[in-house]
């Protein structure tokens, strides 16, 4: 089965891991897409069609690109069809319709919609509109796959009257290697939580929140980053973290680092607060199955989905109030032997809980698969 993935990014984590999971399904993957830097993609193959730089935040700019793009796409395929083109978000969907014409028959259309883009929740005439184009080109897919339950109950049905099906894959840890990984030894005591804030740093209240809390602890707790900071996204990143004494930002990571990131750190903050209330509300973000797979205990708010997994597997902590007086109540109770429970409670848990395997990623490309039979 031939599987065209059109992307938003060609260097996006999520992309590299969904690619593996659909080979390992069993299925042959090209990649389509647009990239965040200047710098064509490094793997340049047959089997990747770099589509040029759009920049992160600007989704007026992506449109536009996305407008213009679609005639040198298709003349890129040339007479390659795709079995199933996977369109990962709005844009991509947009690409993936124009390609689908191309060919008779037309492949099977799959929407992946890992996040809800706050102009989609607008209760305005843009949020109308855009609404009203997302809906008419899913009206030719087949198939929605999302991150999160909370993404259909709060979006999809009652905003978009969604009536196609929908597969969930969760941000889980890939791991295709069949060894069960166990909870690594809680690290050595210094008197000392630390906090490890991994993955996408776009979050500035999350940032104020952290810095505050360290102060008020007074060297008691600090906070350890890695990722990519969206510097759109904050007044001045560096310059902000420079100034905190007990918050440090080591630089980007990759997915061979994780089990040494997280055995480093006691707590993983999987809070987020970039659209509060909405996409951040109903999210299930990569550090939580990250975190919790390596032994890193997660905290979370009350009242969001990711609060609800933490408590309904009584995994973590929650926190009520997103102040850092709060934060510091919460943070005043969490004494050695709380942290070694909550650990315990991690090591506890189903491997399949937080990790996809080998058998997870054919159980994706076989609902791939009856959805080309079913096309056909």
């Amino acid at each position: 089965m031939r599987v065209l993935y059109l992307v938003h990014d060609l260097e996006d984590a999520a992309v590299r891991r969904r690619t593996l999971m659909l080979e390992a399904g069993g299925a042959s993957v090209y990649l389509a897409g647009f990239r965040r830097g200047p710098k064509p993609v490094s793997e340049s193959t047959d089997k990747i069609i770099d589509l040029g730089e759009t920049r992160n935040g600007a989704f007026a700019h992506r449109a536009a690109k996305t407008l213009t793009t679609a005639p040198s796409l298709i003349r890129a395929l040339g007479d390659s069809k795709p079995d199933i083109i996977i369109a990962r978000n709005l844009e991509m969907l947009f690409l993936a319709r124009q390609v689908a014409r191309r060919f008779k028959p037309a492949p099977v259309i799959v929407y992946e919609s890992l996040d809800i883009h706050r102009l989609l929740l607008r209760r305005d005439f843009i949020g109308a509109l855009l609404r009203g184009a997302e809906r008419s080109l899913m009206s030719r897919a087949s198939l929605v796959v999302t991150s999160s339950p909370a993404f259909v109950e709060n979006y999809f049905v009652p905003m978009q009257n969604l009536t196609l099906p929908v597969f969930l894959l969760e941000n889980k840890v890939l791991d295709l290697s069949g060894r069960v990984v166990g909870v690594p030894a809680a690290k050595k005591t210094d008197g000392v939580i630390t906090i490890g804030w991994f993955g996408a740093l776009r979050c500035r209240k999350s940032l104020d929140l952290l810095s505050a809390l360290t102060r008020l602890m007074a060297g008691r707790v600090k906070v350890v980053m890695r990722g990519k900071p969206a510097y759109n996204e904050f007044e001045d990143f560096d310059a902000q973290v420079a100034a905190e004494p007990h918050i440090t930002f080591e630089g980007p990571y990759s997915a061979e680092d994780l089990s040494a990131l997280y055995a480093a750190v006691d707590l993983t903050w999987a809070i987020d607060f970039f659209e509060e209330g909405q996409n951040s509300k109903w999210l299930l973000p990569n550090r939580l199955y990250e975190g919790s797979r390596y032994g890193s205990v997660p905290i979370a708010m009350s009242g969001t989905e990711t609060g609800s997994f933490v408590s309904r597997h009584g995994l973590g902590l929650t926190l009520d109030e997103a102040t850092p007086q709060a934060l510091m109540a919460l943070f005043e109770t969490l004494t050695p032997d709380c942290l070694s429970a909550l650990r315990a409670t991690l090591k506890a848990c189903p491997p399949s809980l937080f990790t996809a395997t080998r058998d997870d990623c054919v159980g994706f490309v076989d609902r791939l698969k009856t959805l080309q039979v079913a096309h056909a």
